[in-house]
């Protein structure tokens, strides 16, 4: 099992293996066709509110990395992304923001890591 990430807009291709939207939100301009999804996981999203407060400030990612990391700890849904990792050889977490390093998704790799899984970058 290994996690990557890529953003939503870049092409889906056959090394991507199991796809999975990890945005709240549905990423404007793309069609459904087009994402070449295989789940749309919004519950392992940051919850709405902590995604309105942080809303992209990298002076505040910390911040946001350590509230969003105790709400993965606290709820059900990072650990059921985990498990599904153990049934795909490769799972790529996909998204919309515009900064590919200063995300919800770079957080939520590290925490995937820190519970056994393989990251690639």
């Amino acid at each position: 099992m290994a996690f990557t990430m890529k953003r939503v807009y870049e092409p889906a291709e056959a090394s991507d293996g199991y796809r999975v939207l990890v945005d709240r939100l549905w990423p404007r301009g793309v069609k459904k066709e087009r994402a070449e999804l295989d789940e749309w996981d919004k519950d392992v999203a940051p919850s709405p509110e902590l995604r309105t407060e942080w809303h992209h400030h990298r002076e505040r990612f910390d911040e946001f990395a350590a509230r969003y990391r105790a709400e993965l700890d606290a709820g059900e849904a990072a650990k059921a992304l985990l498990e599904a990792g153990r049934e795909h050889d490769r799972v790529t977490l996909v998204f919309a923001a515009r900064d590919e390093q200063v995300n919800h998704v770079s957080v939520l790799l590290g925490w995937l890591a820190d519970h056994g899984a393989s990251v690639e970058s």
